[in-house]
């Protein structure tokens, strides 16, 4: 877990990254926000980047849930805070609000994981099921393609060359994963009433762009946002258009400042 201050030190932000990827990729962003005055603190997830444990695997998604709540520990507790999550890890915020209900002061969810493309065949999910109770470590490969995830070049070669990428999980990850997705909906009237926005690349070629707006559309919030992202993939932090998609989180940040 790092703790990035701020000289301003406004408000702090709780970044949570994605699967297969790590904290260290969001070094752009990290700077920028504390430069902005916004302190940032963020790690790696379990089973991520430099994490302890082994690789692609947890027990259960509450040990996302339950490293969120580490970090949340960490923040100024006279400063307000917010919470950051990009795919699966949006997804992990989502669990977050809905089992811990934290008192934050805002939420913004980039490209949710509120439902995936490219599933497993039905086959090999069928099989997860009974693989789960047996051997729920196995990890299987999943290879990524970071063409399918931003379109600039510089990042696509980074992630390319990344050793801290992961390339396998395991069952029991896989079936946690799903699991949580249908709990995000099931419980969704557990999401506390925070300001909320949600920001989603419209050319997503990882998650399911309609369940990221249903899922809105549904939650009772006062206040929330929706924003689409015109011919943006899936990493909206990542693409040639990041600094557009930084000053309308900036913007919703200090709104909530006011």
């Amino acid at each position: 877990m790092r703790k990035i201050e701020s000289a301003h030190d406004r408000a702090t932000v709780i970044l949570v990254h994605g699967a297969f990827e790590h904290s260290g990729r969001y070094h752009d962003l990290v700077e920028q926000l504390q430069k902005d005055g916004y302190s940032v603190i963020y790690g790696d997830l379990p089973g991520q980047g430099e994490s302890s444990g082994k690789k692609g695997h947890i027990r259960s998604f509450h040990d996302y849930v339950n490293t969120i709540q580490l970090w949340l520990q960490q923040a100024d507790p006279n400063k307000k805070v917010f919470l950051l999550g990009h795919s699966m890890g949006g997804l992990a915020v989502v669990r977050f609000m809905q089992v811990v209900q934290p008192d934050v002061d805002g939420v913004v969810l980039s490209s949710p994981a509120l439902g995936i493309l490219n599933k497993a065949s039905a086959p090999l999910n069928a099989a997860s099921y009974i693989l789960n109770m047996l051997i729920p470590a196995l990890r299987i490969k999943a290879p990524q393609n970071p063409a399918y995830i931003t379109r600039n070049k510089d990042k696509i070669t980074e992630y390319s060359q990344d050793p801290l990428i992961v390339d396998r999980v395991s069952v029991r990850w896989y079936r946690e994963f799903q699991k949580a997705i249908i709990e995000a909906f099931n419980d969704i009237n557990l999401f506390p009433d925070v300001p909320l926005l949600v920001m989603q690349a419209e050319e997503d070629y990882m998650v399911e762009v309609n369940k990221t707006s249903d899922w809105f559309d549904k939650v009772n919030v006062k206040e929330k946002r929706y924003k689409q992202w015109p011919g943006l993939y899936h990493e909206i932090y990542n693409e040639p258009e990041w600094r557009d998609v930084y000053e309308y989180t900036l913007s919703f940040l200090d709104d909530q400042l006011k």
